[in-house]
């Protein structure tokens, strides 16, 4: 049985009061709720609310779900819209996260690390790639942000980031595109790849 399938009989049995089928639910997706939250909001505190906040509407609207998309497409949906009516309240712009504390990554001490063949040049370019690559995301409208993050970080397919973000599968291809292209220009200097190249 696919994960979908294991879903549809778990939204069914909510729909028919079982209260625990939707613990079993918000068990499954809380972290990559979370995960996704946090690339629009950088608060931790807040990204639990938001998440939080996106599981009680799913669950007062699931009576009316229907099947029609998956269930995880229709979460992030209003992940993704819950995020976005807390940044209009709250008036801040989506931020996105780095996934590793610098204090954190000094005082990282494992015997792998001594082993480790990488040159500092290397390092230094690997950092340098990561920052930028962090730097034009966070500087990307919402709506590429959104769309590059639901398929390089969450892994959806172009119908199911359509489904989530409520727009045409064409809008969502050349969101990506555009996403791409602000990131490959900025890597350009960085990899000497030529103009006609992305990467």
């Amino acid at each position: 049985m696919g994960d979908r399938e294991a879903d549809r009989m778990l939204v069914e049995r909510v729909q028919a009061g079982d209260k625990q089928a939707f613990g079993l639910l918000v068990t499954k997706y809380q972290r990559k709720l979370a995960r996704l939250v946090s690339r629009m909001v950088r608060d931790p505190a807040e990204v639990e609310d938001i998440v939080q906040d996106s599981f009680i509407r799913a669950y007062k609207a699931l009576p009316g779900f229907r099947n029609d998309s998956a269930f995880y497409t229709w979460l992030y949906r209003i992940g993704v819209n819950t995020a976005k009516n807390w940044l209009i309240t709250y008036g801040r712009r989506a931020q996105l996260t780095s996934t590793t504390d610098n204090e954190e990554t000094e005082n990282y001490d494992e015997p792998e690390l001594l082993r480790n063949n990488e040159t500092p040049e290397r390092l230094l370019m690997t950092k340098q790639i990561g920052e930028t690559v962090n730097a034009v995301v966070e500087a990307l409208p919402e709506d590429l942000r959104t769309a590059l993050t639901l398929r390089e970080i969450e892994g959806l397919s172009y119908e199911e980031i359509a489904d989530v973000m409520d727009c045409p599968i064409g809008t969502v291809r050349s969101r990506i595109f555009r996403a791409r292209d602000a990131i490959a220009l900025k890597l350009r200097p960085l990899l000497d790849t030529a103009a006609d190249k992305r990467w």
